[in-house]
């Protein structure tokens, strides 16, 4: 049984369907975007031309014609073409489905199988999967919006080849939505055409439901330009808080500050309190950044960062985003040092990879007598008994003796901190003989 049905898609009643829907492509020439991939002569065009399929993953944001892409296939194959959704079914209706597919393989029918937000699906449901593709019982096709490296499980991902999707240009809309418009049956102006592009951040889906939305403000069938400021209520971002891109925003702002590129800080500060982000989420990070980054080369950043956090936590938003921006100016622009991240990393380095050295005797507390008779704080010179508070005493186990965790930049505050460290450190060596 096919549940891919042609005539179905074309059939009466379409228009009560929504637009997106409608405006499916039945053939590949017709697909818009993904150039990189279906253009002539590109990888998966010469696989579909050759009828070669094999399982794949199509990784890309939300409405770039992943399912589309994955019907055109079936298509092309003539094979069986069976949507799933990791949302409604669990490992029932896996067994269920493979078993139908494992009966059109021994008919001579291949199955196209595709599942759609293959994320969704857990480790175990992934797993189900598997035998019947290492058969080939079916084609997987599997569609996510998050990195398959770490949504989709090795043995599956290691049998499908991933392909990346990529957001759909404004021109690409453009040409969608003016081949929309006789559809719906209005007509409108380039201005409209050229804001919904925009506002749709690649995504087909959204831009069809803002033209449909459009349409309904239509007088004499032409949507007027005003029209399109009703609809646009607030710009669609490509945003999913515990998604990748979540990840990928707060890595360009965090990079942005580290490069000290103040005006591309702001546009990704900006870009994620757009789309809702947390506001103490950002605050906490931007502390980070302080510590991480700047250090001791300005060690005000941190008491400015962790004091826009406090202002953030006490006017809540709006009015706490102003003090995102100030801290983000002000890490962007101070001198940057990592020294003090790195002296940590080094010291962790070494006490995880050696054995745990004893206190050196001289450091230890001998508050009882035999503590004293044993040897314990023999040797120790009291600092404030010595001119400037300051003495040749080894402090480090005997095996580290002289070893040097901290360097510091000579940027900023840490040029005066390396000055007054390499005073210490001559006055701290041990006069040779």
């Amino acid at each position: 049984m096919s549940l891919f049905e042609p005539e179905a898609l074309a059939g009466a009643g379409a228009e009560g369907r929504p637009l997106a829907e409608r405006m499916r492509p039945e053939r590949l020439e017709d697909f818009a975007g993904q150039e990189h991939i279906v253009g002539p002569g590109k990888p998966l065009r010469a696989q579909i031309e050759r009828d070669q399929l094999s399982s794949m993953i199509l990784w890309g944001p939300p409405g770039v014609g992943k399912t589309t892409l994955a019907r055109l296939i079936a298509r092309a194959s003539k094979a069986d073409f069976i949507p799933f959704s990791a949302v409604m079914s669990g490992i029932k209706e896996i067994k269920t489905v493979m078993a139908e597919a494992e009966r059109n393989r021994a008919r001579g029918r291949r199955t196209v199988l595709f599942i759609d937000e293959i994320h969704r699906f857990n480790k175990a449901q992934q797993d189900a999967f598997l035998p019947y593709v290492e058969r080939g019982d079916v084609i997987l096709i599997g569609a996510t919006t998050e990195n398959p490296s770490f949504e989709v499980v090795s043995a599956l991902l290691s049998r499908a080849r991933v392909y990346a999707l990529r957001p759909l240009t404004e021109e690409e809309i453009g040409a969608l939505l003016r081949k929309a418009l006789p559809v719906l049956g209005v007509t409108a102006g380039e201005a409209v055409l050229d804001e919904i592009a925009r506002y749709s951040n690649g995504d087909a889906r959204t831009a069809y439901n803002l033209l449909e939305l459009a349409a309904a403000a239509a007088v004499d069938r032409h949507i007027p330009d005003e029209a399109i400021g009703d609809v646009l209520q607030r710009r669609v971002l490509l945003y999913d808080k515990s998604g990748e891109e979540h990840f990928n925003l707060i890595s360009a702002l965090h990079k942005s500050v580290r490069s000290s590129d103040v005006d591309a800080a702001l546009y990704w500060l900006g870009r994620m309190l757009e789309s809702g982000e947390d506001r103490l989420y950002l605050a906490r990070r931007l502390v980070r950044m302080a510590i991480e980054d700047i250090g001791l080369a300005d060690p005000r950043a941190m008491e400015q960062a962790v004091a826009a956090w406090q202002t953030v936590h006490f006017l809540g938003e709006p009015e706490g985003d102003q003090a995102l921006a100030q801290i983000t100016i002000y890490l962007s622009v101070a001198p940057k040092s990592d020294a003090a991240y790195r002296a940590l990393n080094a010291v962790l380095e070494d006490v995880r990879a050696n054995r745990a050295e004893p206190v050196p005797m001289q450091l230890r507390n001998a508050p009882t007598r035999a503590m004293k008779q044993w040897g314990y704080g023999k040797g120790y010179e009291h600092a404030h008994q010595f001119e400037d508070a300051m003495t040749g005493m080894e402090c480090l186990p005997e095996r580290l003796a002289g070893r040097r965790f901290y360097e510091p930049s000579g940027r900023g505050m840490e040029q005066r901190i390396a000055e007054r460290l390499a005073e210490i450190r001559k006055r701290r060596e041990k006069p040779e003989g």
